[in-house]
């Protein structure tokens, strides 16, 4: 909680704008900050106890400004298990947010499809996640600040915010389906035999992230948003290797649509 604080504190000495709503931009999305009108960008370097993005399309800023009359805080990358870090680290930037006044959190990241007929290029919103990475960020000391020992996960994806989502992705032409996402610790990607069980257990998406994330935000009362970006067919669904330069280009690719779709869902949101 000091660590928390000090970060908060830190935030707070340097813009007056107070976000409600926030997104964690996933591989390749950090240009989505071109849909707000930048006050401030802070290096997560310089932020007393942030975690620092190590993979390659994760920028490692933190972003505030405005969309119109929305304060809008961007996390321009996130941090992940694999990199080394604990798994109250890979939550930080949530409960910084929360702390911050935050009441809305989008998570995005780019993911695996398990479905031969969502082909790269594609997004999914997320309406529900399986946690298979192993661990749970709320493992350890419960801070009641942050929530409750015991947290709900019946609703883990806000439906209103979908539904906003859904619609913001198709009205920009994005090919956009719903479904459950699946997460993994990585940074190997999955067999074909553990994806023909993902498969089995009604996972449409796999990734390395996000979960953690969604976890800590419901036990922290934020309501959450979960889109996938779609940057590759999973291991075994197709004859290709997996390689991440195959994530980053398409997202990138994707990128003009995303853009769109994000200004269309801050229109909607209220």
């Amino acid at each position: 909680m000091q660590k928390l604080n000090d970060a908060k504190e830190f935030i707070q000495s340097k813009t007056n704008l107070k976000p409600k709503l926030s997104f964690v931009l996933g591989s390749g999305l950090s240009d989505l900050v071109e849909s707000i009108n930048v006050e401030i960008s802070i290096p997560y370097s310089e932020i007393p106890h942030f975690p620092k993005s190590t993979v390659v399309g994760h920028a490692g800023n933190l972003v505030i400004g405005k969309y119109n009359d929305i304060d809008v805080m961007l996390f321009q990358g996130r941090v992940h298990f694999y990199e080394g870090y604990s798994p109250e680290e890979v939550v930080f930037p949530v409960r910084l947010f929360k702390l911050l006044g935050g009441e809305d959190i989008i998570l995005t990241n780019a993911s695996g499809s398990l479905e031969k007929d969502w082909p790269p290029g594609d997004v999914m919103i997320i309406k529900d996640q399986l946690n298979f990475s192993g661990y749970n960020p709320l493992i350890g000391t419960n801070y009641e600040e942050l929530g409750p020992r015991f947290n709900d996960m019946s609703e883990p994806y806000s439906k209103k915010i979908s539904a906003q989502l859904f619609k913001a992705c198709q009205q920009a032409e994005l090919n956009t389906h719903e479904g459950t996402y699946i997460g993994v610790s990585g940074p190997s990607y999955e067999t074909p035999a553990e994806i023909k069980a993902f498969k089995v257990l009604g996972a449409s998406a796999v990734g390395m992230s996000t979960v953690p994330e969604c976890i800590a935000a419901n036990h922290a009362g934020l309501n959450v948003g979960g889109l996938s970006c779609l940057t590759n067919f999973a291991s075994g669904i197709t004859d290709q290797a997996l390689s991440h330069d195959e994530v980053t280009e398409t997202s990138l690719a994707t990128k003009p649509k995303l853009l769109t779709a994000i200004g269309h869902f801050l229109d909607y949101y209220v």
